[in-house]
């Protein structure tokens, strides 16, 4: 049935929001609408527009026969701003200390709000780069893989310390904690990661960094790539065993008294500093 442009306009929106990083050929939108691919290349013009102007994502159009329209979602550096400013706000509660210097966060990872503007941001570091698969370790970190993955529009892989026998066979590694120095095991099922993946590494909270080190271990066990490593919140330790990384908050806390003090962590260098995304978001 032919369709009005603003009923075109509102589905393709819909369309191209639930198929993020997905390229879809003009001739399908031509054959759902029964328009005219000029009348759908115009409808896109607008939406690029729309999309840059809002702040929602990045719009592309590549011509050609084997070409179509892919959108990428992104956040602002303006409204990650702001939203990391509420993190700290929520976070900088000196209830939420743990034992050991860790932070409860279960309740804010459950929010879906919080969750997809997690995900959006984390996401917005990744604009132009290829990733197959999120990987984080039960339990805590997988709201946050979920979230970052819908973004990416790839699967996500949960990586555990004990044997499911419903995950089958699996590859595991020996790995060392950052802060007690023990030594633990991590294991994923073989036909959760295709060999030689491209791996986007997330996690809830990070103090020395032992967990994610271990998990770009076992992604090279699988001959894959970590393409990059981010947390949603970062304790303050006298020694980190990695280097790169992303965060949203850092958390110091003092295990005495219970005091917490909370501030942005690096995002804003991480994502916003590298050409490849300020090229596009402002």
């Amino acid at each position: 049935m032919k369709t009005r442009r603003s009923d075109r306009l509102v589905d393709m929106t819909r369309y191209l929001l639930e198929r993020p990083r997905t390229l879809v050929s003009l001739t399908q939108f031509a054959e759902l609408y029964e328009s005219a691919k000029s009348s759908i290349s115009e409808d896109l013009t607008i939406l690029k527009r729309t999309f840059h102007e809002r702040g929602i994502g990045l719009l592309e159009t590549i011509p050609g026969a084997a070409g179509g329209a892919r959108f990428t979602p992104y956040m602002t550096k303006a409204d990650a701003q702001d939203f990391v400013a509420s993190l700290v706000n929520e976070v900088n509660d000196e209830t939420r200390v743990l034992p050991g210097g860790y932070v409860y966060l279960s309740d804010l990872l459950g929010q879906p709000w919080v969750l997809q503007r997690i995900g959006r941001l984390i996401a917005t570091q990744y604009l132009k780069e290829p990733i197959d698969a999120v990987m984080t370790a039960a339990t805590k970190g997988v709201p946050v893989a979920q979230a970052v993955a819908e973004n990416l529009n790839v699967p996500f892989v949960i990586v555990r310390n004990d044997t499911k026998v419903t995950e089958g066979p699996t590859m595991s590694v020996n790995y060392v904690t950052g802060q007690s120095q023990r030594l633990e095991k991590m294991e994923l099922s073989r036909r959760s990661l295709p060999m030689g993946s491209r791996v986007l590494i997330v996690d809830d909270f990070m103090k020395a960094g032992g967990t994610i080190r271990g998990m770009a271990s076992l992604v090279k066990e699988f001959e894959g790539t970590v393409v990059g490593a981010a947390v949603v919140a970062e304790g303050r330790v006298e020694h980190r065993v990695i280097d790169k990384y992303t965060s949203l908050v850092h958390v110091d806390t003092n295990k005495e008294d219970g005091v917490i003090q909370v501030r942005p962590g690096n995002y804003a260098e991480e994502i916003f500093s590298a050409g490849n995304v300020t090229d596009y978001v402002d």
